[in-house]
Parts: C-alpha cells; structure tokens; sequence
C-alpha cells in the first residue's frame, strides 16, 4: 500500500501523513476546511524544519517527506488510494456519511479505515456496501512520536485484513497490537481511571489536581499525572472518549464521566491549546506546588493504580488482547512506566482485590466491583 489518502488536516491527520509520507508513501490530505489543509502543511513544514536543524533528518529527507504529500481539494482524488485513513472530529454519522461517498469513488480493493478513539468499528463499517475492506488504525498523539498503533477489525472485517495492516505498521516503525472491537479498545478502556479517579478523587476534596499529580509522578514514576495529562490532551476530547465508552458500555458505573470535567469542558477550560484548564498556561502564570503529604499520596497513588490494574485483569479475562499487547499498549499507547499486568504481582493481587473491597464497601458502587479473574490471580 504505497497510496495513502488522508481525511482530516488536524494534529492527527497531518501526523499521519507525515508517518506515511517519511516511509515512502505517496499521501494525499483532504479536509472539509480548505484552509486547514494550508494551515497543517505551512506547520509540518515547520516542524520538519526543526528536525533538520536538530539533525534529526536531512535536508533531503525533508525535502522528499514534502514532496510525497499532496493536497486533495475533493474526495473523488482519492480515487487511485489504496488506503484511505479518516481522522476527523469523533462523531459516528459524519464519518458515516463520509464513507458512504468514498466508495462512490475508490476502488474495490481500497481498504478504508478509522483513526477513531472509541466509536465502534462494526457501527462504522456496517453501513458501507463492502463492510469486509473496513478497519480501526487508531494512532496516538503525537501520531510520528507515539510508537502504539491500535488495528481493530470488526465483526465483518475480511479476516486477513487486520494482519495486513499490522505488518504495514511495522513497515512504518510502529509497535502495532491488534484489538477486539470493543468501546475504547485496548488502551482508552483500561486507562479510564486514571483519569476517572483522579477526577473522582479531587470532586471529593480529598486532594488537589496538583497532588494527585504529584503522587502519581513520585510514586508510581509516570512521566505525567492525570490533570497535566488531561490538559495536553484537551479537557474536551477526554471528557468525549470517557462519554462514548459509558454509553457504549450500557452506563456501566464503572465508566461513568465526571461532573467536573463536563464543566470544565463546558466553560472552554480545555487545557493547553486554550491557554488554560486544571493549570494556567497563559505567559507568567506559575504552576501550583503540591503539598506533600506521604500518607495521602500512597492512598491516592494505590486507590488509582488499583482501579487501572483491574482493569488490566479484566480486559486480559475478556480476551481484549493477549498478555504481551495489553502490556504493550500501556507502555507505547501512554507511557506507563510498566505493563499493568506485571505491576499487579509486583505489588501483589491480593493488596490490589483488597484496595477495590475496601472502596466498594466505603462507597456501595459498582464502580469499584472486582474483575472475576482478580481474586484468582
């Protein structure tokens, strides 16, 4: 597959094309906002620029990346791809609707895919005419630094399809993993809580963002805490993919968004790209200090390590992915220091199963219920 079709000019979309553009391939851009196509390939411009002056790539390098990108002012240019990758706003029936007129276009063999986050992959494919040639290539931002690719097909995927695609990764330099069909996947479902109980934990008064972050970091040695990695990926985008995955698991308690993280989205705190959201990034303003308090950060570092390693347990149970990918995922997809899995028999199941008993009996929700596997383990 050397002809790419990119739908979508957004940090995701022209990351991607970059990624395919640096191995070869022959990419073409599209975006309903004309404007946005200019706006991204002045900006790849620039940050290929840096990575020449870092001595990163060559000038030559650089200058062959760009050339292998054109910009598609129609959908009917994608006619000759052989794989078309949408990357636009997470909404099922616009990227529906977009499908549905690519294939008035492309070819029989152009394999078509979503760059999705959490929507179904079956819901999307099934409202094609050949549903078989459909797949989820979710990548993670920033898509030419975040080594993970998550390759999902669906319930009426071709079935070599998603091994065709995995090894077209490795060809790009990614560490592929493929994924069951399932809302968030593999790393957008095990990775709720970190979020969730960080949120959970600071609506309760019971720390602040800047402790929860703080615990995170010096305990469990993870490169950023939940309200810092909110922020750079923007409150609103992780308060969408905490939304999808609760509706699309029947609003199972254990899924269930945060009242202050829908406020925050409400009132266009959406972190760094608005200058300001659980921290204030606008020119001067300095970052709180955590006050340091041993015995809360271990609650707090034990009560969110113990929610992510469930699960971890669980996932593993349902045959998400196997072992190796699940741990893989949380280590490429999101920079966790270790893989879950091995994390849980480094502290022991038995610490992790009575962690989740001692909150369910504390708070009476399912949110804090056991996976089956936990115990036995």
């Amino acid at each position: 597959m050397k002809n790419i079709g990119i739908i979508g000019a957004g940090t995701m979309g022209i990351g991607i094309a970059q990624v395919a553009a640096t191995n070869g391939c022959k990419v073409w851009v599209y975006d309903a906002n004309a404007k946005q196509v200019e706006t991204a390939t002045v900006g790849l411009e620039k940050t290929l620029t840096k990575l020449v002056d870092k001595q990163k790539i060559s000038g030559d390098k650089m200058t062959e990346i760009l050339a292998n990108i054109s910009i598609a002012t129609e959908l009917k240019d994608f006619k000759d791809c052989e794989l078309i990758i949408e990357a636009i706003i997470e909404n099922k029936e616009i990227k529906t609707k977009v499908f549905t007129e690519l294939e008035n276009y492309v070819s029989e063999s152009c394999v078509l895919s979503s760059n999705t986050s959490s929507i179904s992959i079956t819901s999307l494919g099934a409202e094609l005419k050949k549903p078989e040639r459909f797949i989820g290539i979710h990548f993670f931002n920033p898509a030419p630094l975040m080594p993970l690719v998550e390759v999902i097909p669906s319930l009426l995927t071709e079935k070599t399809l998603a091994e065709k695609i995995y090894n077209l990764m490795k060809e790009w330099g990614k560490t592929p993993v493929i994924a069951k069909d399932i809302p968030g996947f593999i790393v957008n479902r095990i990775a709720r809580p970190y979020y969730g109980e960080g949120l959970r934990i600071v609506e309760e008064n019971i720390a602040t963002p800047e402790q929860v972050d703080d615990a995170m970091k010096t305990l469990g040695n993870f490169k950023m805490g939940p309200f810092e990695l909110m922020d750079l990926i923007g409150v609103d985008v992780n308060f969408a993919v905490t939304t999808t995955v609760y509706k699309d698991y029947f609003y199972d308690p254990k899924y269930k968004p945060s009242l202050l993280q829908q406020r925050m989205s409400e009132a266009k705190l959406h972190g760094r790209k608005t200058g300001k959201g659980f921290y204030d990034y606008s020119e001067g303003a300095e970052k709180p200090v955590a006050q340091k308090d041993e015995a809360l950060y271990q609650q707090i570092f034990l009560r969110i390590i113990s929610m992510l390693i469930n699960e971890a347990v669980e996932a593993k149970r349902l045959g998400v992915a196997n072992d190796e990918d699940i741990e893989l995922a949380m280590q490429k997809g999101v920079n966790y220091p270790k893989g879950l899995l091995s994390w849980g028999k480094e502290i022991g199941y038995a610490k992790i199963s009575e962690t989740l008993q001692s909150l369910y009996e504390e708070y009476q929700e399912e949110r804090y219920r056991q996976s089956p596997l936990l115990r036995k383990l």
